[in-house]
């Protein structure tokens, strides 16, 4: 029996989508820890796996990037949180190993000072990521604004001036980064890109052809399949009664300014023949008014729970969200609102697997008109679904594990 610690960033889109991965490791006989948000306990500990909590003081650096109005700004917000935390990772991990001596770290792609940790122990790990890869590639547009991939010349071009622009302006961040890799032993990095490279193996929480193929994928990138795992929860009884077609509206469950999202919704459907659920997720539920008897607003609903009988989401572009629906063969409407989801929409359009309507073109006939045209892209979110589900997931996983270490 091994002993594997899996260590994430303080948020549910990271744990959720490594439990099924977890659970598949303990299924072979191993000592599994997740050491992830202090509030998943029982959750964590109802599966069987053995639950630690990360520090306080990691919880309390929340991601504001959404406050910038600006991709630079935004990744420069991101990368000072991921920073800041990266000490309290480290002195997590320094007291996790010393308790527990594991065999294998599994770490958050967000956790800078847990990688950093990983990689002085000398020996292999493993890094998670469940958003789209920040890798520049020629058959892959620069990442961050969302732009289709390139077909000419002048798009190279403007994809080679982003990428300089962005490891520029975070140039300062992986000094300091540096900094902290040096003090434990682990070596400097030579640019933001360099992080994803020194994992043994990266588990990558997608797959082609949501998005974008590659001639040249790194060799420690395995693209697995979405983490589909959720807590058990009952299928609401009244699902049924609302008439279809249905339509789930869905924003983020970590704070953002995507309240837009479900005010512009309600407004455009209003006197459609559709049935509206709504879950507010972070944002107060009272602060919305059902427009009739078919729409339904709460905080929290299992997701897993309706996807299978919905006809339509409405999403910020969360990668938990979109990859859901899509696995259920559902389409998808993306209003993107910041952080990586402008490129998840991206590839929801690119794929024909439903629409993308960027915020700041809003309003409540663009919001109509990108609902049709994504409810009648229902072919390409099926297309998804079947290579989602031929991806592997966590039994794909842990095999790729198993040849890093005998299980």
């Amino acid at each position: 029996m091994k002993t594997i610690l899996i260590y994430t960033s303080p948020a549910r889109g990271h744990l959720y989508p490594m439990m099924d991965v977890a659970l598949e490791l303990k299924s072979r006989g191993n000592n599994v820890i997740v050491q992830t948000l202090a509030g998943e306990k029982e959750i964590v500990e109802e599966e069987g796996l053995k639950h630690l909590s990360i520090s306080s003081k990691i919880e309390s650096l929340p991601l504001e990037d959404y406050k910038k109005n600006n991709p630079i700004s935004q990744f420069r917000s991101a990368f000072r949180t991921w920073l800041s935390r990266s000490s309290y990772e480290i002195e997590n991990l320094i007291e996790s190993n010393n308790k527990f001596q594991p065999d294998l770290l599994i770490v958050d792609v967000n956790t800078w000072g847990a990688a950093a940790f990983a990689e002085a122990q000398n020996k292999p790990w493993v890094m998670f990521m469940p958003y789209c890869l920040p890798i520049s590639s020629e058959d892959t547009p620069a990442f961050g604004p969302g732009f289709a991939p390139p077909t000419n010349f002048a798009h190279r071009l403007r994809d080679r001036i982003v990428d300089r622009t962005i490891q520029g302006a975070v140039s300062g961040y992986v000094k300091e980064l540096n900094n902290i890799r040096t003090d434990l032993g682990a070596s400097a990095l030579e640019n933001y890109e360099a992080i994803f490279n020194r994992p043994d193996l990266v588990l990558y929480r997608t797959a082609e052809p949501f998005d974008y193929p590659r001639k040249d994928w790194p060799k420690n990138i395995l693209p697995i399949g979405p983490g589909l795992w959720s807590p058990p929860a009952d299928e609401p009884e009244w699902i049924d009664e609302l008439p279809s077609p249905r339509i789930l509206i869905s924003v983020s469950t970590e704070k953002q300014d995507d309240g837009v999202i479900i005010e512009m919704a309600l407004r455009s459907l209003a006197n459609e023949k559709v049935s509206l659920i709504v879950t507010t997720a972070a944002l107060d539920p009272q602060q919305f008014k059902a427009p009739n008897k078919n729409a339904r607003i709460t905080k929290f609903l299992s997701h897993a729970r309706i996807i299978h009988k919905m006809d339509l989401v409405v999403t910020h572009g969360g990668m938990g969200a979109t990859q859901r629906a899509l696995a259920a063969g559902v389409p998808v409407c993306v209003i993107p609102c910041g952080r990586d989801q402008s490129e998840t929409a991206r590839r929801v359009d690119v794929s024909r697997s439903g629409t993308m309507l960027p915020k700041n073109k809003l309003n409540e006939q663009r919001l109509k008109k990108a609902i049709k045209e994504a409810m009648n892209r229902k072919p390409g979110a099926q297309k998804i679904a079947r290579a989602f589900a031929n991806a592997g997931g966590a039994k794909r996983a842990v095999e790729a594990i198993n040849d890093l270490i005998k299980l």
